[in-house]
């Protein structure tokens, strides 16, 4: 290792380190000022939401659906409130994780990512994920901004060289204190292994030279943060968790490897002997995207720094959490405003996992249900707080009740039935056709402010089910209404009453239904005949569109071209 390592205090000025600059800045700085000028300005921030980026060790599973499904659905949701929106996700590509999982492929670490990292790409574009960036942290631009980020902390002195002892666990990338593991045995073969407490991971003693950040200096910091901003964490309980964990103490952080031990990353700066830890590395992507470091000045949020909302699973909280606010404080940039903290889906109780194998594909999922039908159920049934149990006995039946017979059958009865005429009933409203149902027309003025409170709190289960309430409501309405009995003259303005309030709940639900099944609200929309820039947020108004009612694609008949028509037999 070179001598500098053995330096207790690194403080030389970036300009110094003319090795690296002359070997590697200049291409790099070629390729990140490309990509930032590219980038247009905006006088207003965007709406910047992310998903962690994901391992690509082994093959995507539901959880990972279910992290990009949450990700799109507030993506869409600030694009529905006519807000400009950028979505990042993308794969992990370094660490000891990738670098073990291509030597047991008996492929070079290289080719193993080039080829890992399509199924990320492919479910999210099957995921109908409207992403901007997809990032892989093997891109060139991604290392120009974790190198430029590494040396801005070793010039303000967060960065010293130090040995390291202690309990390291390659699955979690992260070192664990004497008191965080356990003895554990294996149950199917009876060997006993040193564990992580937390995740149950095996660990291993390593004992090396390498560089540390001083995060136990910002324990202070990063507590009156958290005071001033106490929904940083959704949900509370996991804030206050975090909030324990660093009232507890902090101890500094390891954040290199030697590159004999992990040689798949990227280098430490004027330091070959070292590769940078996964996790700093991996955390920066979310700046890379949002064209760090080269923020125009005046314009640093034009590409969405800061985050306004980072999508992860409750097992690397403390990385988002409490490593990750550390990093941006040590050199001053802006902090990013919410973490949502996701809890896991279980198969018999048992966490969906690549290292055990209880997983379901993701892929095969989508193609036996449709993804609008999987994008409804795990963002209905998904856990925030708790863990959800996983079965496609509740995908079937949550698609019968809510999807088929509940919106489906709405909006087939309404827009089909032959008794009555819904552009007839909408130009009607606008006359004095009497007063409306009183219960009705509240809950659908209600309506999209509960739904907009439920999204700003970031629970996007509880706004789906205040909109399903809703259809539910309205289909008992309908039934109770009985308009096919309403078949006489004398009848026609109340039966015109009728259907228009059960219309208006249709177009009000599609609408404010958008950022979850995509496809299926374009079509329900489509069918009802509102105009395309008729659909955002500020149109799901009681009373707010009157030109709507003349079906923009044929209804068909039967089955066909039905909005959720039945599952096959073989479910």
């Amino acid at each position: 290792m070179q001598q500098r390592l053995a330096n207790p205090l690194l403080t030389t000025p970036i300009r110094q380190y003319r090795s690296w600059f002359c070997s590697e800045g200049p291409a790099q700085i070629r390729i990140r000022w490309q990509h930032s000028v590219s980038v247009p300005l905006n006088t207003e921030k965007p709406f910047y939401v992310t998903s962690p980026i994901f391992y690509v060790n082994a093959a995507p599973h539901v959880g990972h659906l279910y992290t990009l499904v949450l990700t799109d659905i507030l993506k869409r949701w600030h694009a529905l409130l006519g807000k400009k929106s950028i979505l990042c996700t993308g794969t992990d590509e370094h660490g000891m994780k990738i670098q073990r999982a291509a030597a047991k492929a008996g492929q070079d670490v290289r080719t193993f990512c080039d080829e890992s990292y399509k199924p990320f790409e492919t479910l999210a574009k099957e995921a109908q994920v409207d992403w901007d960036h997809f990032i892989r942290t093997s891109e060139p631009d991604h290392r120009f901004a974790v190198q430029h980020f590494w040396l801005l902390l070793r010039e303000r002195g967060w960065i010293y060289a130090s040995k390291h002892e202690g309990w390291y666990s390659v699955s979690d990338e992260t070192f664990y204190p004497e008191s965080g593991v356990q003895l554990a045995l294996d149950p199917a073969t009876g060997r006993k292994f040193m564990a992580s407490k937390e995740t149950g991971k095996e660990v291993e003693w390593t004992s090396e030279n390498n560089y540390h950040f001083r995060m136990s200096a910002l324990k202070d910091r990063l507590l009156a943060f958290y005071k001033e901003n106490p929904q940083f964490v959704v949900p509370h309980t996991r804030m206050k968790s975090v909030v324990k964990e660093v009232e507890a103490g902090l101890q500094d952080l390891s954040i290199s490897r030697p590159v004999e031990r992990l040689n798949w990353g990227i280098p430490v700066p004027d330091d070959a002997s070292q590769t940078i830890y996964v996790w700093l590395d991996a955390l920066i992507n979310y700046l890379t995207k949002a064209n760090y470091p080269f923020q125009i000045p005046g314009h640093e949020s034009s590409a969405g720094w800061p985050a306004d909302c980072h999508v992860i699973g409750k097992d690397i909280v403390r990385f988002h959490c409490i490593y990750w606010p550390a990093f941006l404080m040590a050199l001053d940039l802006p902090l990013p405003k919410q973490v949502l903290t996701h809890a896991h889906w279980t198969i018999g109780r048992e966490k969906m996992s690549k290292s055990t194998g209880v997983v379901v594909n993701p892929f095969f999922a989508i193609n036996r249900f449709g993804v609008d039908c999987m994008r409804y159920y795990l963002a209905l049934e998904g856990g925030i707080k708790d863990d959800a149990m996983y079965d496609n006995s509740f995908i079937i039946d949550r698609y019968k009740k809510g999807l088929q017979s509940g919106l489906g059958n709405l909006v087939s009865r309404v827009t089909r039935y032959k008794g009555w005429n819904v552009r007839r009933a909408v130009k009607h409203a606008y006359r004095p056709i009497g007063q409306f149902n009183e219960d009705m027309s509240s809950l659908l003025r209600a309506l999209p402010g509960e739904v907009s409170t439920f999204m700003d709190e970031l629970y996007p289960g509880k706004a789906l089910w205040q909109i399903m309430k809703t259809v539910f409501e309205t289909n008992g309405f309908f039934q109770l209404s009985a308009p096919w009995k309403l078949n006489k003259p004398e009848d026609e303005e109340e039966l015109d009453r009728i259907i228009y309030l059960c219309a208006e709940s249709i177009r009000i639900c599609g609408i404010l239904l958008q950022p979850f099944m995509p496809s299926k609200m374009n079509q329900l929309l489509d069918m009802l005949g509102v105009a395309g820039d008729k659909r955002l947020y500020s149109h799901a108004i009681l009373g707010s569109d009157k030109d709507y009612g003349e079906p923009n694609s044929p209804l068909g008949t039967g089955n066909q071209e039905t909005l959720f028509p039945p599952l096959s037999s073989d479910f």
